[in-house]
């Protein structure tokens, strides 16, 4: 299944695609795609004859694909040839920091450029998004804690997140470093999440085309590991690392400026684009 929600900030409704690209409105069914529906009415949805709902008309805004999400965590140099062009070594266990729940907003909203930045920075990633309570799990049993996956742009502040102190989260949290969507894909339509080809361009120039199959540590190593030290919650988000391609790694650096536009893709999971703008109050 391919969950969604949409419409205006704040009063996003839930939705799924249907066969034909439409979406259908699931208010009927659940009052929204987030942790609760995550954990207790994924059957309910499943059992649903989906050409049955309404078909939602016209344009309409795609919201962060999972609502109140409570813990927002990210794996850091997770791709080998990222970190060497980070200038960083490839960690001997997952590095995780998290971004701010704030920062997490709809695929094609636009990326605000804070106050005081000049390295803004792109990342194509992976998100695994947590269906169940999740504790000590191991590998082995980890695939059955996961409700699906989705895209998600880790946008980054280099100059934040690099050179004002050690603590990456100041140069991650910021409002709309987090587009997730358009959809929550269900692991039942991921065939291999090991496998899956993804991309971002920037003002129709790709720079970043990579594929999962890179990635150090594994979704299903990911969400044991990180379990060994919290528990997780239904609607947890978990980004899992870009391969390299980021303005960080361009020779000169380059980076983000208000007018431009990303655009990035994962296989099976939908596209997202977005403008950046400056920062206004």
């Amino acid at each position: 299944m391919k969950l969604l929600r949409y419409g205006p900030l704040g009063q996003e409704k839930p939705g799924i695609v249907d066969d034909n690209g439409d979406i259908r409105d699931l208010s009927g069914v659940v009052s929204d795609i987030n942790g609760e529906s995550l954990s207790n009415h994924l059957d309910k949805i499943k059992a649903t004859d989906i050409n049955s709902l309404p078909i939602v008309e016209g344009d309409v805004r795609y919201g962060a694909c999972v609502g109140n999400v409570g813990k927002f965590l990210c794996v850091g140099l997770n791709y080998a040839d990222h970190a060497a062009e980070s200038g960083m070594p490839i960690p001997a266990e997952p590095e995780i920091f998290t971004k701010a729940t704030s920062a997490i907003c709809g695929p094609f909203d636009d990326v605000i450029q804070p106050k005081n930045s000049d390295k803004l920075d792109w990342e194509v990633e992976l998100a695994i998004v947590i269906g169940k309570h999740t504790s000590y799990v191991s590998e082995e049993e980890a695939e059955d804690y996961i409700a699906g996956y989705c895209v998600c742009n880790d946008v980054s502040e280099r100059t934040f997140q690099l050179e004002q102190g050690s603590q990456w989260d100041k140069g991650k949290g910021c409002d709309t470093f987090g587009p997730i969507g358009p959809w929550l894909v269900t692991s039942d339509e991921v065939k291999d999440p090991n496998n899956l080809s993804m991309w971002l361009e920037v003002n129709g120039k790709r720079f970043q085309n990579g594929n999962t199959k890179t990635m150090v540590f594994k979704p299903a190593f990911i969400v044991s590991y990180l379990s060994q030290y919290m528990s997780l919650q239904s609607g947890d988000v978990i980004s899992t690392g870009t391969p390299p391609g980021v303005g960080l790694g361009q020779t000169p650096p380059l980076y983000l400026k208000p007018g431009d536009k990303i655009a990035l893709s994962i296989e099976g999971l939908g596209e997202q684009s977005q403008t950046v703008v400056e920062y206004t109050q």
